[in-house]
């Protein structure tokens, strides 16, 4: 995504986004360039900054075959898509902290003491945490990936559809995950589209905002 995009492109990024169901099936996005749109949305702010989102790619023959089931009413998405993109969140994200503060240290973004003081917070803390209310922290996070990664995408180019009707007990296990592990957060279908789309109805925004 260019950084000289200016705020009113931004703002046609946002407001030109459709949920897009058909797309061309004969468009396949590149791997590398499918990369760098996870790249750029993987910049989206976490708790802790653990970044707990996880993603499976699915863009193979075979691999849309053992999700078809599994999304039984979005089929048609999985059929056209140049890729079914995965959201997982990972209950053991904190995992990760030591090696995203260390780089953090080394490429002079953050203090070592700050670091020290961080690390030893997050591994007596979030390990002792039940489980319940670390799914509600991680799912959070990965919707905030997710919607980034779907505005990133329309940078690109390239439009999606959010899925959140798939079997979600089955998902993770299907694709070699461990269910304990990885819980399912959506789906997003990617590609070029093949429909124009339709706008839809937003309530205002004294509908949604209450001043106190």
């Amino acid at each position: 995504m260019s950084s000289t995009l200016k705020s009113n492109d931004f703002m046609q990024i946002i407001k030109g986004r459709r949920s897009i169901r058909t797309y061309d099936s004969t468009y396949k996005i590149p791997k590398e360039e499918l990369l760098r749109i996870i790249e750029d949305a993987a910049s989206a702010p976490s708790s802790a900054n653990l970044q707990p989102w996880r993603l499976v790619v699915v863009d193979s023959d075979e691999g849309k075959e053992k999700l078809r089931p599994l999304v039984k009413f979005n089929t048609k998405q999985n059929d056209t898509s140049s890729a079914m993109l995965l959201v997982f969140a990972d209950f053991k994200s904190y995992e990760n902290a030591e090696y995203i503060f260390n780089k953090a240290v080394d490429e002079g973004k953050m203090p070592a003491e700050v670091r020290d003081q961080q690390l030893a917070a997050i591994q007596s803390h979030y390990p002792t945490l039940p489980k319940e209310q670390i799914n509600d922290v991680i799912k959070v996070d990965s919707g905030l990936f997710a919607m980034q990664l779907m505005l990133v995408a329309r940078a690109y180019g390239y439009d999606t559809n959010p899925i959140g009707g798939f079997e979600a007990d089955q998902l993770a296990e299907a694709f070699a995950l461990d269910p304990e592990r990885y819980t399912p957060v959506l789906i997003l279908s990617i590609g070029k589209a093949a429909e124009q789309g339709y706008d839809s109805v937003r309530l205002s925004p004294e509908q949604i905002t209450f001043w106190r």
